[in-house]
């Protein structure tokens, strides 16, 4: 996995870190955090340094009220990933068997945080956005959050299409196919069918992946911390889901195989904590 420099522009303590973990204790808990991922030093530094001026205090004043609108709208807001180290070498080349891929969630509720990631080899990226998305359903109904106004806020266009633009009701009505064949992950896709209904108030908004949103970059960050986990052997549920009381910080708005690991975690809760786990324990269609 290529090196990665962490650079934390507005945190508990601004700099760069090269890990993950250590960047998320300086993010969590920190209003208006503003941190990105690089693959060089130099990237890093320069976007530490990029810090906007000509903005007038008019302008930021009316990018934080919109912002505060849209997050008004809705009570819950999720984010979901999902991503696959697919080494076929070529464009459109084949997921090859040892190929590790996983999905992640983000769960804001009112009063904490939830997530959850597993991973599954020999899958596309498509699959594992499917399965965060689904997952993400799936746990809410576990909640008993299924009255609410929830927000999804993902990256996948070829989810959101799916549900926002009727594919899913023309797969359902020709019998889980689409019109040119085959139907990949229809086994999802039907959970996915089966879970929507139970749901009052749903929205959704794509955001463009591993840039700005906080959420976003969370998740992405979870569903690699779990792949850099996975083993061939297999790996045990790290944890049973746990619930927290402590405010949860707000991001900004802006083939069916057993998963590796399942995890369900409070904001209090770092992803370092997977870690340290696992030494214990194991996407146009019509």
């Amino acid at each position: 996995m290529a090196q990665k420099y962490y650079a934390v522009r507005r945190g508990k303590k601004p700099g760069i870190y090269r890990t993950w973990p250590e960047t998320q204790k300086q993010v969590n808990g920190y209003s208006g955090a503003q941190y990105k991922s690089f693959t060089t030093e130099a990237a890093a530094q320069a976007f530490m340094h990029d810090t906007p001026q000509a903005k007038s205090t008019a302008q930021a004043k009316t990018k934080v009220t919109h912002q505060a609108s849209a997050a008004a709208q809705t009570t819950i807001t999720v984010y979901t990933d999902g991503g696959s180290r697919n080494t076929g070498n070529v464009a459109g080349g084949h997921v090859r068997d040892a190929d590790k891929a996983a999905w992640a969630y983000r769960i804001e509720l009112p009063d904490h945080v939830e997530t959850g990631s597993a991973g599954e080899f020999g899958a596309t990226n498509n699959r594992m956005e499917i399965m965060a998305f689904r997952n993400a359903l799936q746990h809410l109904v576990d909640l008993g959050q299924t009255r609410e106004s929830i927000l999804f806020v993902l990256d996948s266009q070829y989810v959101l299409n799916a549900v926002t633009k009727g594919w899913l009701a023309g797969w359902k009505r020709r019998g889980w196919k689409r019109s040119a064949g085959p139907l990949v992950n229809a086994e999802l896709w039907q959970d996915v069918d089966r879970l929507l209904p139970q749901f009052t108030d749903l929205q959704y908004r794509w955001t463009k992946g591993h840039a700005t949103n906080q959420g976003n970059v969370f998740v992405d960050h979870l569903l690699n911390q779990t792949m850099d986990q996975m083993t061939k052997s297999g790996a045990k549920s790290l944890v049973k889901p746990v619930t927290a009381t402590q405010p949860a910080p707000k991001a900004k708005p802006t083939k069916a195989q057993a998963p590796q690991a399942m995890t369900h975690r409070s904001t209090e809760q770092s992803v370092a904590d997977i870690a340290r786990s696992l030494r214990d324990l194991p996407f146009t269609d019509d």
